[in-house]
């Protein structure tokens, strides 16, 4: 840019007013970040000794029946055998401490998303308000959630899951409203004319229709949240990433290789249970399977007019 085009086009301090908007949330919100910070060392700290509080030769066969009661027996036999090789390559405890940060961090990033994209599902203005910054959070790079988890909590598990819980909210949010907004607009017709209020359509037909897509969302989480925790072992947050991070500043190939393993075993794993959850069945006794029988039933009776 030429001098000419600098006086032209002033420079805009927008990331100092940022950085002085983070300075004025430290001092006057400081309780906030104090309290999400217990929380948070308590959860995963409990979580993390309940899953290191079973031998490991009794937790994976406890895995692999989960994989093989939720999903098959294939899964459970790679269950089985992925987390065995975890176990031979000295990465079970950071494998458990690892898990331990998604699973909370889906938590919280579930507990926020749904709510959210039910919102957005049901209201085209807060839709419109929410999908500008679903936009802004999945376009910035992951590094960047590092900056402000660190301002505001220093180094540890914590910031790392803070960041992690920012990163990998937009598809849960996303996936929600759609799903919602998906569900045919005969079966809410046939719910209303059924008596039902809004909130029971909600709560009967549109969720329990939305589940797969819903868990499709969750699936989503869940990876960027596996990803975003290897990206927090660079401010100290313990696990796998940590692991990486290690390798990588000691150039030491062999662990990077093992921690790599132990990521895909655990990607897998989680990635085929949450796609098995997204199956509900059949909804029977419930406001939706009355209002699917009186489709069936106004369509049998459609058939047979037009015969």
């Amino acid at each position: 840019m030429t001098p000419q085009d600098d006086s032209l086009i002033p420079r805009l301090p927008l990331g100092d007013w940022i950085d002085t908007g983070f300075d004025w949330l430290k001092e006057n919100v400081s309780w906030l970040f104090d309290a999400f910070r217990a929380i948070m060392d308590f959860l995963i700290g409990t979580l993390t000794d309940a899953l290191l509080m079973v031998p490991a030769l009794v937790a994976i066969p406890l895995f692999a029946l989960i994989a093989l009661t939720l999903r098959s027996w294939k899964l459970g036999l790679a269950t089985l055998i992925g987390f065995l090789l975890v176990l031979s390559m000295d990465q079970w405890e950071t494998m458990m401490q690892t898990m331990a940060l998604v699973l909370i961090a889906t938590l919280f990033a579930v507990l926020i998303a749904v709510p959210v994209g039910v919102l957005a599902a049901l209201s085209s203005t807060v839709s419109s308000l929410v999908k500008p910054v679903m936009d802004f959070m999945q376009t910035m790079p992951a590094f960047v959630y590092l900056i402000p988890a660190v301002t505001f909590f220093s180094i540890g598990v914590v910031p790392g899951v803070f960041a992690t819980i920012i990163f990998a909210l937009p598809p849960g949010v996303r996936m929600t409203e759609l799903g919602i907004r998906q569900v045919d607009s005969e079966t809410v017709e046939a719910g209303e004319a059924f008596g039902a209020t809004r909130g029971q359509i909600l709560t009967g037909i549109q969720l329990p229709l939305a589940v797969p897509t819903i868990m499709a969302g969750i699936n989503q989480v869940i990876m960027l949240s596996l990803s975003m925790a290897v990206v927090a072992g660079m401010v100290g947050a313990d696990g796998l990433g940590k692991e990486v991070v290690q390798a990588i500043s000691t150039q030491n190939l062999a662990l990077g290789v093992e921690a790599g393993l132990g990521v895909v075993v655990l990607a897998v794993y989680l990635d085929r249970l949450t796609a098995a959850l997204g199956n509900p069945g059949e909804y029977s006794g419930s406001l939706i399977a009355l209002v699917q029988k009186s489709l069936a039933q106004r369509a049998g009776a459609s058939g047979a007019a037009a015969l």
